[in-house]
């Protein structure tokens, strides 16, 4: 009986420890890529070019979309909200839950995963391309850190991209409707303006922006990490691209569970 008991108890045992074997190797490539960082605009002028790519890919091109969106999602709250709250009194509390819906949480999260969808699927096939092809060598043996020339400036642009399209999110969907509640004749512009930015308060606007930059964060040092850990399989490329993605949904959803949390516990 205990051999029955003690079997599958050490079984889950390697399991675990199986599971969290790459823990070290993956904490090295986050404190690796953190390092480089900060040397980046030093070292490498190269791959500045890198950078300004990934910006013009993963932020200028998801604009519009992020905008368009943001604009939609911001004009249905403001006029499903306000009629719905006018029936109890309370449409005031319209900013509120705007600013709150928006700003604070779903807004953040929406262009994380619209990010997600976008640019970690092709960072991570990109990089596993450049591994099984062999040009990861290539690089190593003229001297060239690969982590710090591939790697670091997609960090920062996709970062910093979360980071813009957050605030423009934001911008489009808070004062969006107010052009279109002053045509309707709700509320006047003025009227809109004073109550909204009486509702929107620095540690709303801090919380969004940690949010948005432990989001980008994530985001690109997943995909990264997938890109770079494939062997020499062509076939491995998609598996990248696929293991990017659901990783980065779930630590997204990790992270703004745990800032919530702690929202909770220090209001």
């Amino acid at each position: 009986m205990s051999e029955k008991i003690s079997k599958p108890i050490a079984d889950f045992g390697k399991l675990i420890i199986k599971h969290f074997s790459s823990v070290p190797y993956i904490l090295g490539y986050v404190g690796c890529v953190f390092k480089s960082s900060f040397q980046f605009l030093k070292k490498d002028k190269a791959a500045v070019k890198i950078l300004i790519m990934q910006l013009l890919f993963t932020f200028i091109e998801a604009l519009p979309l992020v905008c368009i969106l943001s604009s939609a999602m911001g004009l249905g709250i403001y006029l499903l909200g306000y009629n719905f709250l006018l029936s109890f009194g309370q449409a005031d509390l319209i900013y509120s839950l705007q600013v709150i819906i928006i700003t604070q949480e779903l807004g953040v999260l929406l262009v994380a995963f619209i990010v997600t969808a976008r640019s970690a699927t092709a960072i991570a096939t990109e990089l596993a391309s450049i591994v099984v092809t062999h040009q990861v060598e290539s690089y190593i043996s003229i001297g060239i850190n690969p982590i710090h020339h591939l790697a670091v400036p997609r960090f920062l642009g996709v970062t910093l991209s979360v980071v813009f399209l957050n605030l423009y999110f934001s911008l489009c969907g808070l004062f969006g409707p107010m052009l279109i509640s002053h045509i309707i004749g709700q509320v006047s512009a003025s009227d809109y303006l004073a109550g909204l930015l009486k509702t929107l308060s620095l540690r709303i606007i801090g919380v969004s922006i940690l949010k948005s930059v432990l989001f980008g964060m994530t985001i690109s040092l997943v995909a990264t990490y997938y890109g770079f850990s494939v062997e020499l399989a062509s076939t491995e490329i998609p598996v990248a691209g696929l293991r990017a993605v659901s990783k980065s949904i779930s630590g997204i959803i990790i992270i703004d569970i745990v800032i919530i949390a702690l929202g909770l516990i220090f209001p």
